[in-house]
């Protein structure tokens, strides 16, 4: 698959993943963090605001890949 087409099949990836993953965080927020005391709601809003990038990261990696030479 070259390049291009797995960065717009990744980017479709993401997109949907950023789809689900935001409303479940929302959710989670609204839930149980806002019980917390403010120094601990900072903490895991922070978390959460940057855990979606540890899914995506094998994705991204294979959208950057070079593309093969045909040999």
């Amino acid at each position: 698959m070259r390049r291009r087409t797995r960065s717009f099949v990744g980017a479709i990836a993401m997109i949907a993943f950023v789809i689900v993953y935001a409303p479940l965080a929302m959710a989670l927020a609204d839930s149980r963090i806002a019980e917390t005391p403010a120094v601990v709601q900072s903490v895991l809003y922070a978390i959460l605001g940057i855990a979606w990038i540890f899914p995506l990261m094998p994705l991204i990696r294979w959208m950057e890949r070079p593309d093969r030479d045909p040999a």
